[in-house]
């Protein structure tokens, strides 16, 4: 195997991870897996890019975390034989008003990234854990911090500001978007599949347990449903989405619940886990005959076809729609939904190949394309690792 370049996404109870051959221009997928549970009974398993089962281990209970980030750059190092690891790279969701690109990490940057954790309380803290771990377990290893924001910066001033008084905004109260990693990978294949759609008006929806749209203009964000928090926009597996700042008043002042309890809430016990009371998983609530799981799973649409308006409006109209992620992949039934609230536009699915899900799905007569394209948020940390260390195949 040629020298490899590993992706990882780390977060409160896992870690997931890609393994990147180099030897071509463009990176290729050779092993992935995870370790899950890290904070209680960790499993690492590993998968050829056939699927393959490579590695599979348990602890009984948690070890260290640097324990576990050594067992995997272990594998890995074994699993490459002679050849070697160039490069980590990370999923780092915030990177603030700052960081444009990926970068490669150092102390002066850790230090940046730590000031914006109230920015992103629940998930930079996870995200940056791995890179301090490795730089003491592998310190001459070079190390990519690829931010979830970054392809939106070039949002313009209208569509980033808050109607708040202007100190707040300098103090970084503003509209940064998220997902960017995964619309950045589909901006990139869509522009290989069909370049002049790519050079169009296109939203990209984003849906799994985490759920955002994107509007692009010639493969670029113009617009996003995230703002400030990766709380804001649809309706999302456990997160609440757009919501009246007044409820937040209410819940706080009225009925006596504190800020943590509220945060709580909204991350974890809101969304299609709230609204049906049953799961956040959609496979369940698609399976659930309780008309609780309908009226959510109507709600996800309906706030996905709202969104999708507004976006809309920013672009001017719509060449095509692109579903992708999790949900956006897997679930036909929530895409026939969200284009037949959708069909205003004079976009209709050809039944069938929504059914097959890869591809173009819009029927022939539809005005506006409607694809499903697969995300690779992995890959796309892969090429920007590479492009920061400067190594190619």
């Amino acid at each position: 195997m040629p020298d490899a370049v590993l992706s990882l996404n780390a977060g409160s109870s896992s870690i997931k991870f890609a393994l990147f051959e180099i030897d071509t221009a463009d990176p290729r997928r050779v092993a992935h897996g995870q370790i899950e549970e890290i904070a209680e009974a960790p499993h690492f398993i590993a998968f050829s890019a056939v699927g393959a089962t490579l590695a599979d281990r348990l602890w009984p209970a948690a070890p260290r975390f640097a324990d576990l980030l050594d067992v995997l750059l272990d594998w890995v190092t074994h699993h490459l034989g002679a050849d070697r690891l160039v490069a980590v790279g990370h999923r780092v969701v915030h990177g603030g008003r700052t960081f444009d690109r990926a970068v490669r990490t150092d102390d002066a940057v850790l230090q940046a990234l730590d000031r914006l954790t109230p920015l992103a309380p629940l998930h930079q803290p996870h995200n940056l854990a791995p890179i301090r771990a490795i730089a003491s377990l592998r310190p001459g290893l070079p190390q990519v911090a690829c931010f979830d924001t970054s392809f939106h910066h070039g949002l313009a001033p209208v569509v980033t500001r808050f109607a708040l008084p202007r100190e707040y905004e300098d103090a970084g109260i503003r509209r940064y978007g998220f997902h960017g990693l995964s619309y950045e990978f589909i901006a990139r294949r869509l522009r290989m599949l069909n370049p002049a759609l790519a050079a169009g008006r296109v939203i990209a929806a984003h849906l799994g347990n985490g759920a955002s749209l994107c509007a692009m203009q010639d493969g670029r964000s113009v617009d996003t449903t995230m703002g400030f928090t990766a709380l804001d926009g649809l309706m999302m597996g456990t997160r609440c989405g757009t919501i009246d700042p007044g409820v937040i008043l209410h819940l706080e002042r009225q009925m006596g619940m504190r800020p943590a309890d509220v945060e709580e809430m909204l991350y974890h016990r809101a969304g299609l886990l709230g609204v049906s009371g049953i799961a956040s998983d959609m496979r369940s609530l698609l399976a659930s005959p309780d008309p609780r799981a309908r009226e959510a799973l109507e709600l996800f649409v309906f706030r996905i076809a709202r969104e999708a308006g507004a976006l809309i409006s920013t672009l001017g109209g719509l060449d095509a729609l692109v579903f992708t992620a999790g949900i956006g992949e897997h679930a036909p039934e929530i895409r026939s939904a969200v284009a037949t609230r959708l069909a205003w536009l004079d976009l209709s699915l050809d039944a069938e190949a929504n059914i097959g899900g890869i591809g173009r799905i819009s029927h022939a007569s539809s005005r506006v394309a409607v694809l499903v394209v697969p995300t690779d948020e992995e890959a796309m940390i892969a090429h920007h690792t590479l492009d920061v260390v400067g190594v190619s195949g």
